[in-house]
């Protein structure tokens, strides 16, 4: 009973097993983002460019969410933007502290990683730009899906990773 007690007394909530593989991946994840915006932005200037067709289905875009998913809790104002920073720094230390406390895996390490990554990505944005850059617009049959970006998949990945993980349960 000592050895469990002094298992979970060493655990740290800071640096894990796991935590390497999930840094490389948050880290790898703001990179990926953060240099397809400043392409998107600053190289091919789609801001003039308005929308570009590029498949039947899929065009390119710009457009500045102030808000978060689906636009909710729109914040036009600095201070807002700095409020939605706040939230993602609060939630992405919060991620980062579970995959530390618990046993956690490989998925669960990489999971984390892309949604930590993503947050942190939008969050720069909002920092630089007042809001989330999105560019990816897909549409078919008259359907059109939001307009999206890198972060924005990195998260949805991490989430499905999650819910993969936890539908696998304890068992693996």
């Amino acid at each position: 009973m000592a050895d469990s007690g002094q298992r979970i007394a060493s655990r740290s909530v800071v640096w894990s097993r796991w935590a390497p593989l999930a840094l490389a991946i948050l880290l790898a994840t703001i990179a990926v983002d953060q240099a397809h915006k400043f392409w998107m932005l600053d190289v091919y200037g789609i801001e003039a460019k308005g929308r570009v067709e590029v498949t039947p289905f899929l065009d390119l875009v710009f457009v500045k969410n102030i808000g978060v998913s689906y636009s909710l809790f729109n914040q036009e104002s600095a201070e807002g933007q700095y409020l939605l920073v706040a939230f993602a720094a609060l939630a992405s230390a919060g991620l980062w502290f579970w995959l530390n406390w618990s046993r956690g895996n490989r998925l669960m390490a990489v999971s984390l990683g892309l949604i930590i990554g993503g947050a942190i990505g939008n969050a720069i944005d909002r920092l630089r730009i007042g809001g989330v850059a999105d560019f990816i617009s897909l549409h078919a049959f008259g359907f059109h899906w939001y307009v999206f970006n890198v972060a924005d998949v990195a998260i949805v990945a991490g989430v499905i990773g999650l819910l993969y993980e936890s539908f696998r349960g304890e068992s693996h």
